[in-house]
């Protein structure tokens, strides 16, 4: 370990150099990076939903589709505008009543039927089908021609509608993101250290490491919105205690050795050793969130393990080149540190750790049943504010013509016409739902085949399929909504076995069931997996039972909260923040847990080895819990986006509540179980004193 030092402090000009030329290919591989703004393409492609969705885009060229409202427009007006629409490379087809019948046939001679589900109150509706899918970059810039082409009459609904600003809102708050999280945790860094340089270079170190890992995000394809905007302040939150520690290591060893490169050399070796340890269980958390069957925890889970490895290279070898090249300045600017040593929490923690441990039993069933019954939404308009383009036009469609969730039917060509039509007497026959629309439908209400145009019949129907619209008045992602689907599965399958049910209202309910079973299973996943590790870090039976134990009850604080303050929070948070909250505080008990150990086995009793470990290590989980709070907390505040908002709220809530356990509670597990602890502990069974 001294080698590697050593050679980092005599190399330090040329790493230094190497670390600014290797920002540019990063900062390339940032730009080639494809962002998708679509959570529902992390379903599975294996399920029903994405094969009828896969067969919709090859078979019928409709990859996504949108229904623009028309507002007091008259016939001609609406026919030139989908002339306009139609010479738009990406639309494959337009369908309004006004090209089904023509311009010189007057609404009024129109079925009553048809009259009433597509006229409202001097609108009516237009439907465009796209070639790409929902969120391709063809799609969104579709929309965004349509916009440009249409006036105020018309307002664009949809999936891609939202995606697309949600693009837009996300990259116009992402830098500010990033501002204020550097800028709370430099705030946090100037009262935790003793030098008014030494924050700005472990943010620049830091910050070096968040460019290497974005940019090599470029080799995974894409990553989604949620992780670009998550994953920097997260990567600075967790982080960051790796680089306070490489920093009081460098000036406790300067304290006995004269020489800064030797001084640096041993600091490295400490932190290598100390570092590589505790970042494996944090590496180890993200990657639990690869067993997700919603494969967006796969992508975030290897951008976030792979920001944390950046992050741990780049502390040992380009921070403490900084700190070299920088350390007269640093001498320079060195001020009294302000962060307090909190011996009045340390002593009272020990004096009253009984207390703790009634407090503990009395908390825990409240928050556990808060855990368990915090609500979550599905629905993913609610993450965005109600002023977007697309979603004001998706509630004008719901108010005027209750529509609010799209079902599309794959059915098999050969279902005879009273058959479809019977099917769907049933279908209509279910609770929320509004009309069905096919072929059959319409010839059955006395429109002939003949007056439908070519175009029209051959994007309904092929050699294999037919295709029937079904429009519920369910809100999306609602248990009704769900029950719905299932339903009409039921129905479609006795006069198809075949048959699939894909659109917008499937495929919700499909990330429903699978985000339920990744809930489930994440958490265990990722408790068991930095179980065994922590096994080997600790070599204890019964230790890593005890830290766990003491993290869980913080997330189950954390996200129990929400219960009680009737706030419902997006699904997403609830699978992904129990694994990130255990992964990346779970150090915090680690360095008070080691140190403790040690202590005992250098023979002090559990009282004086416990006063020492809280003493030595109080303000350094003060300072990476608040900085950890400090990275996520402003995002949390500012975010627009609530998927986003909530996720940064929970996360900086998280690391609060993760400290003041690990501090509290912890010390109090480990004086009750002391005797347990050396029995089952390596190196600890001779240890008589168990006072």
């Amino acid at each position: 370990m001294n080698e590697f030092g050593d050679f980092v402090c005599k190399y330090r000009k040329i790493i230094l150099i190497l670390s600014l030329i290797l920002l540019i290919p990063a900062i390339i591989g940032i730009k080639a990076t494809r962002i998708n703004y679509d959570i529902l393409v992390y379903l599975p492609d294996n399920i029903e939903t994405i094969k009828g969705e896969n067969i919709l885009s090859d078979e019928f060229n409709m990859g996504a589709f949108t229904t623009i409202i028309l507002d007091n427009m008259p016939t001609k007006e609406i026919l030139k505008l989908e002339e306009e629409i139609k010479k738009i490379d990406n639309v494959a087809m337009v369908i309004s009543t006004a090209n089904v019948f023509g311009a010189n046939v007057p609404i009024e001679m129109l079925p009553d039927e048809l009259q009433e589900k597509f006229y409202k109150d001097g609108s009516t509706i237009m439907l465009a089908t796209f070639k790409e899918g929902i969120s391709d970059d063809a799609t969104l810039e579709t929309i965004e021609k349509l916009r440009e082409i249409t006036d105020s009459r018309c307002k664009i609904s949809g999936m891609s509608a939202v995606v697309l600003d949600t693009r837009d809102l996300s990259n116009s708050e992402i830098a500010i993101y990033v501002l204020i999280a550097v800028c709370l945790c430099l705030v946090i860094l100037q009262i935790a250290l003793d030098s008014y340089v030494a924050p700005i270079l472990l943010l620049l170190n830091i910050g070096i490491a968040i460019l290497y890992n974005m940019g090599t995000n470029v080799f995974l394809g894409e990553i989604s919105y949620i992780t670009k905007a998550i994953s920097s302040v997260l990567q600075l939150g967790v982080t960051m205690d790796f680089a306070i520690f490489l920093y009081h290591s460098y000036m406790q060893e300067k304290e006995n050795i004269s020489n800064n490169e030797d001084a640096m050399s041993k600091a490295i070796s400490k932190t290598l050793v100390s570092v590589v340890g505790s970042s494996l269980t944090t590496i180890a958390g993200f990657l639990a969130l690869c067993s997700m069957n919603l494969t967006l925890g796969k992508d975030i889970g290897i951008v976030m393990a792979k920001g944390v490895m950046f992050g741990v290279i780049c502390v040992i070898t380009i921070l403490p080149a900084m700190i070299l090249e920088f350390n007269s300045l640093i001498e320079k600017t060195k001020h009294k540190e302000i962060m307090p040593k909190f011996e009045g929490i340390k002593n009272f923690s020990i004096k009253n750790y009984k207390l703790t441990i009634l407090i503990f039993i009395l908390i825990l069933p409240i928050a556990y049943y808060g855990y368990k019954n915090t609500d979550v939404y599905y629905n993913l308009d609610k993450s965005l504010p109600d002023t977007l383009q697309s979603i004001t036009a998706n509630q004008e469609l719901k108010d005027k013509f209750n529509m609010v969730s799209t079902e599309l039917l794959l059915l098999d060509k050969n279902v005879p016409d009273k058959k479809v039509n019977k099917m769907l007497n049933e279908i209509e026959d279910l609770d929320g739902i509004e009309w069905t629309l096919s072929l059959s439908k319409i010839t059955d209400i006395g429109i002939p085949r003949d007056m439908i145009p070519s175009e029209i019949l051959d994007k309904v129907q092929n050699n294999r399929y037919q295709l029937i619209i079904i429009n519920s008045s369910y809100e999306m992602a609602t248990d009704e909504l769900n029950e719905q689907v299932d339903k009409v599965n039921k129905i479609i399958k006795q006069y198809d076995e075949n048959a699939l049910l894909a659109g917008e209202g499937p495929l919700m309910k499909d990330l429903v069931e699978i985000s339920d079973h990744d809930f489930k299973c994440v958490n265990t996943v990722s408790i068991v997996i930095i179980f065994i590790i922590m096994i080997f870090v600790l070599k204890s039976i019964s230790l890593p039972v005890i830290l766990i134990c003491v993290i869980e009850f913080a997330i189950f604080i954390n996200m129990g909260i929400p219960c009680y303050t009737e706030t419902i929070i997006p699904f997403i948070a609830s699978i992904v923040i129990g694994t990130i909250q255990l992964g990346a505080t779970i150090d915090y008990a680690i360095l008070i847990t080691t140190k403790y150990i040690t202590n005992r086995k250098n023979g002090r009793n559990k009282i004086e080895a416990m006063d020492f470990s809280l003493g030595t290590s109080i303000s350094s989980i003060a300072s990476s819990g608040l900085c950890f709070f400090g990275a996520t907390f402003g995002v949390g505040a500012y975010s627009k986006i609530e998927m986003i908002g909530s996720l940064c709220t929970l996360m900086s809530r998280g690391a609060i509540v993760s400290m003041i356990s690990v501090i509290l509670v912890l010390p109090a597990f480990l004086l009750l179980f002391d005797k347990l602890i050396c029995k089952t502990t390596s190196g600890m069974k001779e240890i008589k004193e168990v006072r």
